[in-house]
């Protein structure tokens, strides 16, 4: 019978559903697996995932918004908006990286 401890199982759980981790100067802006989040903010992503599929979606306010619900602080997603002001080629390639580091803990 295997035996583990709790410290080595958060250990294994960080390692395969960990951050997406973005250098912004001297701060480190983490954007939180999806497993990571709460319930309801899980939802509300999957929500705004089937937002963006519609035509007429506004793709910046939708990926803003998200950037919002997985940050791990509000005054973390706002600077990092901030720091993008509004350009969407940015802010897909931050998506295309976190989707990239996520599959992994897809719920």
């Amino acid at each position: 019978m295997a035996s583990y401890t709790l410290d080595a199982i958060r250990d294994a759980a960080e390692a395969r559903y960990g951050s997406t981790d973005i250098e912004l100067g001297d701060d480190t802006i983490r954007l939180l697996n999806p497993l990571r989040l709460s319930k309801a903010a899980r939802s509300d992503l999957t929500q705004l995932q089937d937002r963006m599929s519609g035509e007429d979606a506004d793709q910046e306010e939708l990926l803003s918004e998200a950037i919002r619900l997985v940050a791990e602080h509000p005054k973390a997603a706002t600077k990092l908006l901030n720091a993008i002001n509004g350009d969407l080629a940015v802010l897909a390639e931050i998506f295309d990286a976190y989707g990239r580091g996520t599959q992994a803990g897809e719920a």
